[in-house]
C-alpha cells in the first residue's frame, strides 16, 4: 500500500493540491478497504476531528474521478471504496455478512474484457463480483445445518 509520500507523489501527478484531507481520505482507505463512506469518515476524523462530513464526499468523489480511489457497489450494498485501482482485479462478497475481499483476475490479458456482441462498444473495464459465503459463515452455516 501507498506512503504518506506515495499519495503526495500520486496527488501531484493527478494535478491535486495536497491537503490533508486529503490525506487523510487516502489513509482512511488505505487503513479501511472496501469501507463505507461512514467508515472512512470515522477513521479521517481520528486524525482530522474538526472535518466536515461533506468534505469526506468530496474528497471521494475528487479521488475517484481522478481514478487514485476505486468505488464499488455490490448490489444491495452502499458505495466501498479501496486504493487498488487499475489491475484486472474483482471482489467477492459474503451474502451473509458482507465482508468484502479481493480476487485476482486471470493472469496473462484480460480475459474478462473479451465479449460477445459488444454492440461496437471498445471495452475499457470489467467489474466482476463473486457471491458466496466467507470461511467463518460458511463454517457457522454448515454446523448450524440438521443432519438427515
Amino acid at each position: 500500500m501507498p506512503s504518506t509520500r506515495d499519495c503526495e507523489v500520486q496527488l501531484r501527478a493527478a494535478q491535486l493540491r495536497v491537503t490533508r484531507p486529503r490525506l487523510a481520505v487516502l489513509d482512511g482507505v488505505r487503513e479501511h478497504p472496501h469501507a463505507d463512506t461512514e467508515t472512512i469518515f470515522d477513521a479521517v476524523r481520528m486524525h482530522l476531528p474538526g472535518v466536515s462530513r461533506q468534505t469526506v464526499y468530496d474528497v471521494l468523489h475528487v479521488l475517484t474521478d481522478v481514478g487514485l480511489v476505486r468505488r464499488i457497489e455490490p448490489s444491495g450494498s452502499v458505495a466501498r471504496y479501496e486504493l487498488r485501482v487499475g489491475d484486472n482485479h474483482h471482489h467477492v462478497v459474503c451474502r451473509a455478512c458482507g465482508v468484502i475481499a479481493d480476487v485476482d483476475g486471470t493472469v496473462g490479458e484480460a480475459p474478462c474484457l473479451t465479449v460477445s456482441g459488444d454492440d461496437g462498444f471498445v471495452v475499457e473495464e470489467a467489474e466482476v463480483i463473486y457471491w458466496g459465503l466467507c470461511p467463518d459463515c460458511s463454517t457457522s452455516h454448515t454446523s448450524r445445518k440438521k443432519p438427515r
